[in-house]
């Protein structure tokens, strides 16, 4: 509960903090969300910092954890933060960046790609593998994959940060550390929701990539055929939407379209 509460704390400070006088003006951090309004992305930096903060605080993670969590999620961020900023949107998903690439074009999406798989290495090298090479790569695949997912689902209010919270259920109920772990990215999250639910803000792909790279360092406590299972989930839904649109899918879906709606303005 105290890492919690620094976490949320820390979000909620950082986020006041970075709004009140935005790094570069506000224009800078400025999109338009789905209906056409203006939201800040600010929300994800702050989220990140509380995530980390917290994380250090974290009793029952190691040293390395510790660590490994500030490299996952400071560097996950940092490369989603370089493409919020300097990327057009011109190309999208797996396909399309390495379309452009095959085409002699580096997108801001091929560098983050890239810099979100040495983030996971990093990290996981960080942490420290139990079995050797087999170990490092799974872990180091959790964590890069579990960044690019969850930025998959960061296009409606709230979206991304209600997939992290399950995400961070099933994390609680696995055996090892993996649900303390997950507890400060978690809580920093949750304590931005109402700015992202309202509207105000979103997650950007420096958010979601931090949150998501955290989350799966967290996920790499857990015993090997767990963060099997894990990985294959992750490779999965990030196959799968190459070729399904995760927003329709919910759209049409009674249960899921509830919980998405949760909290939202009315469409």
């Amino acid at each position: 509960m105290a890492t919690a509460a620094v976490a949320g704390i820390v979000a909620r400070l950082c986020y006041r903090v970075l709004t009140s006088d935005p790094p570069g003006g506000a224009r800078t951090w400025t999109r338009t969300n789905h209906r056409g309004e203006p939201v800040t992305l600010l929300e994800g930096a702050a989220v990140v910092i509380g995530g980390v903060v917290g994380a250090a605080m974290t009793t029952g993670l190691s040293s390395r954890g510790k660590i490994a969590m500030a490299v996952a999620g400071v560097g996950a961020a940092a490369f989603g933060c370089y493409d919020d900023l300097a990327g057009n949107g011109a190309s999208r998903g797996l396909r399309g960046h390495l379309g452009a690439l095959r085409a002699g074009e580096l997108t801001t999406g091929v560098v983050k790609l890239a810099g979100i798989g040495a983030t996971g290495a990093a990290s996981a090298l960080t942490a420290g593998s139990r079995d050797g090479m087999t170990d490092y790569l799974i872990d180091a695949a959790l964590i890069a994959g579990g960044a690019n997912l969850l930025n998959l689902f960061d296009l409606r209010p709230g979206r991304a940060v209600k997939v992290a919270l399950g995400a961070g259920g099933l994390l609680a109920a696995a055996p090892g550390v993996g649900g303390a772990a997950s507890v400060a990215p978690l809580a920093a999250a949750a304590a931005l929701l109402p700015e992202d639910l309202g509207e105000r803000a979103m997650l950007g792909d420096a958010g979601a990539n931090g949150i998501g790279a955290m989350l799966g360092v967290a996920a790499a406590a857990m015993p090997r055929r767990a963060r099997l299972a894990a990985l294959g989930a992750v490779v999965g839904l990030t196959v799968a939407s190459e070729f399904v649109s995760f927003t329709q899918v919910i759209e049409r879906t009674g249960a899921l379209r509830r919980l998405d709606m949760l909290g939202r303005r009315p469409p």
